[in-house]
């Protein structure tokens, strides 16, 4: 039996140089690679937290939008902190994203690959499982 998989490339130049794709759909399913604050197309990162978890979001949205789905079809998501005391500064950016979504949650506190990045987020997602309203 072969299963129907695609891969999503987001243009970063660590997809590259590290071998990996944004995002892989499988049979209705995506799995959004672990995603941080740069801003791929200038390849830029804000110092704030806050922004960051913003551009998160665009970037794993960007990745949904192209796979077919929108955030609302989040069934898992994980938060990586490498403070985890920045963790309630993000706190009403995630809810507004997805506080009628409910997926479900862990937030791990530890080091990411750049020490400017101060959050990567990871998602999960059923295509057409839309569990709540995405903004």
């Amino acid at each position: 039996m072969t299963t129907a998989r695609s891969s999503i490339s987001s243009g970063s130049e660590f997809e590259e140089r590290i071998g990996y794709s944004r995002a892989v759909v499988v049979d209705g399913w995506v799995y959004v690679s672990g995603t941080t604050g740069f801003d791929y197309r200038s390849m830029t990162i804000s110092e704030d937290v806050v922004e960051q978890t913003r551009q998160c979001l665009r970037n794993i949205e960007e990745a949904l939008r192209e796979a077919g789905g929108t955030l609302a079809d989040t069934v898992r998501v994980t938060y990586m902190l490498p403070d985890p005391a920045d963790f309630e500064q993000c706190r009403p950016t995630l809810r507004r994203h997805f506080g009628d979504i409910r997926p479900a949650a862990t937030m791990i506190s530890c080091r990411l690959a750049d020490p400017r990045m101060r959050i990567e987020i990871e998602v999960t997602a059923r295509l057409g499982s839309g569990g709540g309203q995405a903004t």
